[in-house]
């Protein structure tokens, strides 16, 4: 038997922002920008605390702070609006607190507002917590956020989904409902990418969220931590691990994500560290390598981080 856990309501619409009937004595966690970049104006919200100190990749500590700072107000709701690392910290926040949350992407990859799952670094190691209490209450995805959005920005957002959803198909965890998802998410991704139409990123990145929320990600996700770890973003990191990830496993979908990689023009990266620490590292990880469809060994693991180090896709 499948079970599958999403949000109690999605609302997705161009418009979808700034037609919720937020409530009052809410907690928005957000990033720096947030009101210069118009994004509370245009929500129409009132009555409002506001943090807007998460960055990205963001510490353990920074929840800790939240909550300290924050712990004697009693908030109706808190509210997470931003790219997946403000989405992380308030889902995580949320669920220390007891309060429930409203999840708003401003980019369209994570597909964090409807998973269970939030990403947050641990003495220097990005870490990821599974909870089923994590997942947001309501999910509110606006494509008309993508407006005004860094290229660098959506090309990360877009690489990451394309990484999820594929690698969440290939998953031992995968059932018919999630290939489902997972399969059609790609389908809308790639549209969007190829053909230069970035604000159909918000459904792709929705529909994935759904998908790979109710599966897992896998090796490609489990490499990308070492690079994410030396300051490589997390997007354009996947997009050498999961394409190798891809070919190791003989996906379905390798040719068709190496051509994604390809149209997106990612600057090599390479391991600073020593590679048979990283593997050490990457072995750890059981959350992503006991899912994969193959079985991984550390000598894979070697020579999976040696390719990267010479595969160039910009």
């Amino acid at each position: 038997m499948w079970k599958i856990t999403q949000p109690d309501s999605i609302h997705f619409d161009t418009g979808a922002a700034r037609e919720y009937h937020y409530p009052s004595n809410s907690l928005i966690i957000t990033s720096k920008g947030a009101i210069s970049r118009g994004w509370i104006d245009y929500m129409k919200i009132k009555n409002f605390t506001i943090f807007d100190e998460v960055k990205s990749n963001p510490s353990f500590e920074t929840v800790e702070k939240i909550i300290s700072q924050f712990k004697d107000e009693n908030f109706s709701h808190i509210i997470g609006l931003g790219g997946g690392s403000s989405l992380d910290v308030a889902k995580f926040v949320a669920f220390k607190m007891e309060k429930k949350k409203i999840m708003i992407p401003t980019t369209f990859g994570t597909g964090s507002e409807v998973t269970r799952i939030s990403v947050l670094n641990v003495d220097g190691k990005k870490t990821s917590f599974h909870d089923k209490k994590i997942l947001a209450n309501v999910a509110i995805v606006d494509p008309n956020f993508i407006e005004g959005t860094p290229m660098e920005v959506i090309k990360n957002s877009a690489i990451d989904a394309c990484a999820q959803c594929s690698e969440a198909y290939d998953s031992k965890l995968s059932n018919p409902y999630t290939k489902f998802l997972c399969e059609t998410a790609f389908d809308i991704l790639e549209n969007a990418i190829l053909n230069d139409k970035f604000e159909k990123l918000a459904l792709g990145s929705l529909i994935c969220g759904l998908g790979f929320g109710n599966s897992s990600t896998t090796l490609g996700h489990g490499l990308s931590y070492v690079f994410s770890n030396e300051g490589i973003m997390h997007g354009h990191a996947l997009a050498y691990t999961t394409t190798v990830a891809h070919k190791f496993n003989s996906s379905v979908f390798y040719e068709r994500f190496l051509n994604i990689a390809k149209k997106l023009k990612f600057e090599k990266i390479s391991l600073k560290q020593e590679i048979g620490k990283a593997s050490d590292l990457i072995l750890i990880d059981r959350k992503h390598l006991d899912n994969n469809p193959k079985s991984v060994t550390k000598e894979d693991i070697i020579e999976l981080l040696n390719k990267i180090n010479h595969l160039n896709l910009s």
